[in-house]
């Protein structure tokens, strides 16, 4: 499978059914009431973690999500059916940045846990039928609510591995080996550098009821938190390891594996400063050659903790993954430094603001745009209770505060109207 990391894709929750406008029909009743029904309520678009994606790669193929839209009202006062909520299926890991139209990107969750759910886009509520608006004074309301349309919105999907191991080290330091004799992954592993494009996966088993997920970070060079090897894009699935695996060419001559581990080092720091402090297991790969036990012995003098092991021979990889279970066992989860999770508002605010462009007066504001959309303005009575609404937000006067005089050309979003 393709390994993706980032994605981005579109939410359309849907748009609420439009009221009714209708009146009883009953045998001996010639002038019934009003008895138009609601429309049904837009179902909303969420994000839900699962066990089972382990890759962003589905989001290649759709890019776009929408609910279903609710229902016209019907007679007889019925409502509409809502339309039905849309579940998009993650890995756990995926962080959820948000963008509205107009709006700057923001970030919503950080869905780490399976089952763990964001609302994304909200279903438009349901149009008002006739029924709704019968008073004393106007006993037989010709016209209900059109339905509110859902939520648009934009989204960028960033994976971060939920591992709790991470081998680092440069090319060809025998990562993907170490990886393919301890779990069932099967990475790619060749002699020559960047072998292993993308992240790769296992599952370590320490005992029968006991094991861990390890991750062989690649792309690490000079210059890799900057992009040099790819390595921008792999350094942030350190981040959430809880214990880092430093791995050293033990074929290399002392001064270069010295200079190894001091590239290694520095692009941690550089690219989250917290990282230095990780838990880290330093070990020399490749005690199968010649020269790799004395490296090994000139290392411990520097490193007393530094371990040797082989993959190919198995010398020494179950003691090295005994000490990352005891550190892993000793270690919480990492959190991710992100800003706090923009609010979805449920309840439209109330603030709007009047601008002058031009010979028109634009309206703009999240509740007086959605008034607009939800109104039939083809019925004299729905356009006289829109313009009492605004009047009681306090609209029409701050329409003449401005200068606003009869003739003058008011916008509302795409509908445009004369101000009287």
């Amino acid at each position: 499978m393709q390994f993706i990391d980032e994605a981005a894709i579109s939410a359309a929750a849907g748009n609420g059914g439009d009221g009714l406008v209708a009146w009883r029909r009953e045998k001996y009743i010639p002038k019934g009431g009003p008895a138009g029904g609601d429309g049904g309520h837009g179902g909303s678009v969420y994000l839900e973690a699962t066990p089972e994606l382990s890759t962003l790669v589905e989001f290649r193929y759709k890019r776009t999500f929408a609910a279903e839209s609710g229902k016209a009202g019907g007679t007889s006062n019925k409502s509409g059916r809502s339309g039905s909520d849309l579940v998009v299926p993650v890995p756990a890991g995926t962080l959820v940045y948000r963008t509205i139209e107009g709006e700057e990107e923001a970030f919503l969750a950080d869905l780490r846990t399976a089952g763990e759910r964001v609302l994304v886009a909200k279903g438009g509520r349901g149009g008002l039928g006739n029924q709704h608006f019968a008073t004393s004074t106007r006993q037989a309301p010709r016209f209900a609510e059109k339905g509110e349309p859902g939520e648009r919105c934009s989204l960028r999907l960033e994976l971060r591995l939920l591992a709790d191991c991470g081998i680092v080290g440069l090319p060809n330091a025998g990562k993907s080996t170490l990886l393919s004799v301890v779990s069932a992954a099967r990475p790619k592993i060749a002699d020559y550098p960047f072998t292993t494009l993308e992240p790769q996966l296992g599952v370590v088993r320490i005992s029968d009821d006991e094991s861990f997920v390890m991750v062989d970070v690649p792309g690490l060079i000079e210059g890799a938190h900057q992009g040099a090897g790819l390595g921008d894009q792999f350094l942030r699935h350190v981040e959430r390891t809880r214990v880092l695996i430093h791995l050293l060419d033990g074929a290399k001559p002392l001064d270069e594996i010295l200079h190894d581990k001091a590239i290694i080092e520095a692009e941690l720091a550089a690219w989250n400063a917290l990282l230095p402090n990780k838990p880290t297991i330093l070990a020399v790969s490749k005690l199968d050659l010649p020269d790799a036990r004395e490296r090994l012995a000139e290392l411990h003098e520097r490193f007393p903790e530094i371990r040797g092991i082989s993959s190919a021979t198995g010398e020494g990889v179950r003691d090295l993954l005994y000490a990352a279970w005891q550190k892993i066992l000793a270690t919480p989860v990492p959190d991710v430094a992100e800003p706090a999770p923009a609010h979805i508002h449920l309840r439209p605010s109330e603030a709007f603001t009047i601008a002058k462009e031009g010979d028109a007066f634009v309206i703009a504001g999240e509740r007086v745009e959605r008034l607009a959309s939800m109104t039939n303005f083809d019925s004299d009575e729905g356009l006289a209770r829109f313009e009492q609404i605004l009047a009681k937000m306090g609209v029409e006067k701050k329409l003449r505060e401005l200068g606003a005089v009869e003739g003058d050309t008011v916008r509302i979003g795409p509908y445009e109207f004369t101000y009287s």
